[in-house]
């Protein structure tokens, strides 16, 4: 059999180039910040010490980076974008010292085959530079150019050839977000160099070359940011650890303002992030999210960076001792901080029994069994077979009727005219001797029932209550609003104006008046009447990070996670004591309600444990 039959009959093939490069392109190339990250990362090895990073409609029309760097000549411009070729790696041994960002030579290639690219480029002693233009990975014009020193790179229409990974690009607000989260990880991991970030015309940042660190942290995320921050430093033979801790009362209720670096490289760590944050747990909430920029630089040769396509993650030779040092460090920096004495570790305390006396951790109310009951069946919750959990629509609006299921206990009598006087004179009253309320760690609601006790957890069902209000505000034709006497200027991050921007609309209609200026400023004038004047920048700050933390993980159109984010934030908290009049009227507008039972993430807001599984305790 020849060779030409041979390769008649093979079913392998070599992939053509401008198919080989799209798939890369999905390697490397996943967002619209993948480009942005990949043009910062050329323009900081080229020795750039300003830069100049300008996106419209997020990334979809156009990136562009300009920088002041050593630019290229004729023969590099073409060069560049060929695959594997690259300028940082000369042998086999520079892989285990790479000291630059980028090294593999294939992300212009990547870039190029699906955008249309505009590339300008001039060395400082050349007296002229060139412009080249390559759309599609074809290249469309190579020419002479008068231009400034360095490069200019300008991507334009991302995708444009590969229309379903186009499709997949999520919200404008959300590619921003991103690309926003890029742009600050360069500019925290060189402060030494000037950026400037302009969105759609407006000026993001423009941040001066040479920054004090504290004053460049200010500058991206807030004033309030420069008189919080906590400076570290320490120094071994294998790991130098040093940075930036915000106070924990700068704590926000999402992430994104949690910074990695090694060697100046911005890394994702789960588990070195998951150890940073339980440090903070001493004064934060679970849900809090705490500011921290954290630097770590190690000998080259005891990292690996090239572990994953987009250089995100990295491996240690030596992870465990970077994770105990670095945890020792920050731990001894916040204790420092705030005249901690040093106390054995979390972990430990959480291992060590709770509680030594009282009931036993395995005593268990409703039949939801504990953690440690693995061996026993957990028994179903039982709810009182008289309470129509799916009401017609003609009873949603009968609490009364609805409730009195619940809790009335007696058949009525027949009343006398002066009994009826007497009723009328002290109603309420007779009714909460009738119901019997008590508040449980002021945290729950405990009522007694025709056929059991009931537990309510007084933050889930206000959360209900709060939320199916902010709903039916964005559905009124006038919201309601109480206005403020003096109306209130606040200063928000760009991540944060930018949300504001996009959901203003229904923001506005939940009752707030809010003027958006210039700045990442707002001016609030009016807010919804559940709000307590004074406590308006609270809620709206609140509001958004809430917003962002339910953005991809749960299925709610926009106003429906702006109302979770409201009811989240306002809803009466856990730990504040009610009155008897405040625990009635709280329940009566629960069962009012069109869903009592769940809060508006799906978890239950009250317990009913019948009274015969109370009896079986004592048998």
């Amino acid at each position: 059999m020849t060779q030409e039959t041979d390769s008649q009959n093979s079913i392998i093939h070599q992939l053509p180039p401008e198919i080989s490069n799209k798939i890369a392109a999905g390697e490397v190339i996943q967002r619209p910040s993948s480009v942005v990250k990949e043009l910062l990362d050329n323009a900081i090895d080229a020795g750039a010490d300003e830069l100049k990073i300008v996106i419209q409609n997020a990334g979809r029309t156009l990136i562009q980076v300009i920088d002041n760097g050593c630019g290229m000549g004729e023969d590099d411009i073409r060069l560049c974008f060929e695959r594997h070729a690259t300028s940082k790696i000369q042998d086999v041994e520079d892989l285990f010292r790479v000291r630059t960002l980028g090294f593999r030579g294939e992300a212009m290639a990547s870039i190029a085959s699906v955008s249309q690219v505009t590339l300008k480029s001039k060395r400082p002693g050349d007296d002229i530079g060139h412009k080249y233009e390559i759309w599609g990975g074809e290249e469309k014009s190579f020419e002479p150019a008068t231009v400034e020193d360095g490069t200019s790179v300008a991507i334009r229409n991302l995708f444009y050839n590969v229309r379903a990974r186009r499709q997949f690009l999520k919200t404008d607000a959300t590619e921003f977000r991103h690309i926003l989260k890029t742009v600050q990880q360069a500019a925290l991991a060189n402060p030494d160099l000037g950026f400037k970030f302009v969105a759609d015309t407006d000026t993001i940042y423009d941040l001066p070359k040479e920054q004090p660190m504290k004053e460049r942290v200010a500058d991206m995320f807030g004033k309030d940011y420069k008189a919080s921050l906590i400076r570290f430093k320490e120094e071994t033979s294998y790991l130098t650890v040093q940075g930036l801790l915000g106070d924990p009362k700068l704590t926000k209720r999402s992430r994104g303002e949690q910074f990695l670096f090694v060697n100046g490289r911005p890394i994702q760590h789960r588990y070195l992030t998951h150890v940073i944050l339980s440090i903070y747990d001493t004064w934060t909430g679970e849900k809090d999210y705490p500011f921290y920029a954290i630097f770590l630089q190690v000998d080259p040769k005891q990292v690996d960076v090239n572990v994953h396509p987009a250089k995100e993650e990295v491996k240690f030779e030596d992870e465990r001792s970077m994770i105990k040092l670095t945890k020792s460090v920050v731990k001894k920096a916040l204790n420092e901080e705030f005249m901690v004495p040093d106390v054995s570790d979390r972990e430990e305390q959480s291992s060590r029994p709770s509680g030594g006396s009282g009931f036993s951790s395995n005593f268990n109310f409703g039949g939801r069994k504990n953690k440690g009951q693995s061996s026993q069946k957990e028994q179903p919750v039982k709810f009182p077979s008289r309470i129509n959990f799916d009401r017609p629509n003609s009873q949603k609006g009968d609490q009364n009727d609805f409730s009195r299921q619940l809790y009335d206990f007696d058949q009525p009598k027949q009343k006398t005219s002066g009994d009826e006087e007497e009723e009328q004179q002290d109603d309420r009253p007779t009714r909460m001797r009738d119901r019997g309320f008590w508040q449980l760690h002021d945290r729950y609601i405990l009522t007694q029932t025709r056929s059991g006790l009931c537990m309510i957890d007084q933050h889930a069902a206000h959360k209900r209550i709060v939320y199916e209000k902010a709903l039916s505000a964005t559905e009124a034709a006038i919201p309601s609003t109480q206005q403020l006497l003096f109306a209130q200027t606040i200063e928000f991050s760009a991540s944060e104006f930018s949300l504001l921007e996009e959901l203003h609309p229904i923001i506005q209609r939940m009752g707030f008046n809010v003027e958006l200026m210039s700045g990442n400023t707002a001016m609030v004038s009016g807010v919804p009447a559940d709000i307590d004047i004074g406590d308006e920048q609270s809620v709206l700050k609140s509001m958004l990070h809430q917003y962002r933390e339910l953005d991809g993980k749960f299925e709610f159109d926009e106003r429906r996670k702006l109302a979770i984010a409201f009811a989240s934030k306002t809803a009466i908290p856990k730990g504040k004591k009610l009155t008897d009049m405040e625990m009635e009227n709280l329940l009566d507008q629960l069962f009012a309600c069109e869903q009592p039972y769940q809060d508006p993430l799906k978890k239950p807001t009250l317990e009913y444990i019948p009274l015969e599984d109370i009896e079986a305790r004592f048998r």
